[in-house]
């Protein structure tokens, strides 16, 4: 009876110890997602290659780019397909500052992908080698690497393979980074077709939590929308209105700026305060003294040339063969340069300390900035003006806060849309263009 009761008893706990450990004897392996196996970057982000192709096709054929077919959602479809590509899905990538980058993909069908490598080794050359147990391609003049398994394919320029790879290949299911995380659950351009996410260090050191940038384009020109998230209050907002000096053609840089700075200027702490102090040091700027005396108005404008008269000294012979100096005007021309902003009653207190630092000079009725060219200055209304050229420029009133920047010939716009607390939106244009007649951005 007793040995009876002793197996009974046995029975029961092996019964109930196979109950509990059976979710862990039979557990299936969960095979790692792609969002789990992306290495972090200071730059990350995703495009759905086919509908950025879709949105573009427009820009491509409306400025009629050699071989835009091969960049066609189609060919782009085919290819995939062709080669074992999931491209419908989202092509996930990272860069750093450094300059290295990667990118990961689905796969479909990893058997195709073999036929698409010896193809490409028609045109690049290609060493094959095992790093770390994974079968490696690699392209040693572009220090560029490929790697594929069933389910992904890992591309990679840069001299940190060796780490990436490790990531990309050893990783567990629901193992992906705090980063990619954070930005997979992003709001913002949620919808967008290729979308860039960052929280580099350098950003962060200047107070911003994170920078996302979306593409957009039409026919004329590639945009990126774009947003920033501070990590403390800002302490600007955007007036209403403010003047601004009126466009006369050749504009090659332009910066209008309307703000409210009467809480900048008052915390010294602010990272943007002392981001502005940081950049002022380079030319002992007094930005302190600047942002006393600034109403938050500027508008400066640069590009192409003004006439002015100049006068100089010519010694000329009477007709008994006396010299004598003349004063005599001749018309030169300058660089097209004006400046305008909004003052207070500090105004006259701050250009007596640029003069003292030099970084403003005076010369008879003429000052410079630096380097700039001789300037004429008018006081005019709370806004102090400087130009070049011979008639003081209009103005006109304006909301928008916006710029140019043109960089061997290829001219940026960038427009800072709307303002809150913590957020800004704003946008940047690049010309189509101009990107395809030279083959690149600048």
């Amino acid at each position: 009876m007793f040995k009876k009761l002793s197996l009974i008893i046995i029975l029961a706990i092996g019964l109930g110890t196979f109950l509990v450990l059976r979710p862990f004897l039979f557990k299936k392996h969960e095979i790692p997602r792609i969002i789990d196996r992306l290495p972090d970057g200071d730059f990350i982000g995703r495009a759905y290659v086919l509908d950025v192709a879709r949105e573009t096709s427009g820009m491509m054929y409306y400025n009629k780019i050699p071989f835009r077919d091969l960049f066609s959602h189609e060919f782009i479809l085919s290819q995939g397909k062709l080669y074992g590509l999931n491209l419908q899905n989202p092509v996930y990538f990272f860069a750093n500052e450094k300059g290295d980058w990667g990118a990961i993909i689905e796969v479909t069908d990893s058997s195709k992908i073999r036929e698409g490598i010896e193809r490409l080794k028609t045109f690049v050359n290609i060493e094959d080698e095992v790093i770390k147990e994974n079968r490696v391609y690699r392209f040693k003049k572009e220090k560029g690497y490929l790697t594929y398994s069933k389910n992904y394919m890992f591309i990679y320029k840069g001299d940190d393979f060796a780490t990436k790879l490790d990531k990309v290949s050893n990783a567990k299911y629901l193992d992906i980074t705090p980063t990619w995380r954070t930005f997979l659950r992003e709001k913002q351009f949620r919808e967008e077709k290729l979308v860039i996410y960052s929280n580099w260090s350098k950003l962060k050191e200047n107070g911003v939590e994170t920078a996302i940038f979306a593409h957009n384009s039409d026919s004329v020109s590639f945009s990126l929308l774009t947003y920033i998230r501070n990590k403390k209050p800002l302490n600007i907002s955007l007036k209403n209105d403010g003047l601004n000096l009126r466009d006369a053609g050749f504009t090659s840089k332009m910066l209008n700026i309307h703000m409210d700075i009467s809480k900048l200027r008052n915390d010294p702490t602010d990272p943007l305060y002392m981001w502005l102090v940081k950049i002022g040091k380079k030319v002992s700027f007094p930005t302190a003294e600047f942002l006393d005396a600034w109403e938050g108005d500027l508008s400066f404008r640069q590009g192409g040339f003004q006439t002015v008269k100049e006068t100089y000294i010519e010694s000329v012979l009477d007709d008994d063969f006396n010299v004598t100096e003349v004063e005599m005007e001749k018309e030169v021309k300058v660089p097209g340069f004006s400046l305008m902003f909004s003052v207070n009653k500090k105004a006259r207190s701050l250009i007596n300390r640029l003069l003292a630092k030099g970084i403003l000079t005076k010369e008879d009725e003429y000052y410079r900035f630096l380097f700039s060219p001789q300037l004429k200055m008018k006081s005019k209304s709370n806004y102090f003006i400087f130009h070049s050229g011979e008639y003081t420029p209009k103005t006109e009133k304006t909301e928008k806060n916006s710029g140019i920047w043109t960089k061997n010939g290829t001219k940026i716009e960038f427009s800072l849309d709307s303002l809150s607390k913590y957020e800004a939106f704003g946008s940047i244009y690049i010309p189509v263009n101009r990107i395809i007649s030279r083959n690149r951005f600048f």
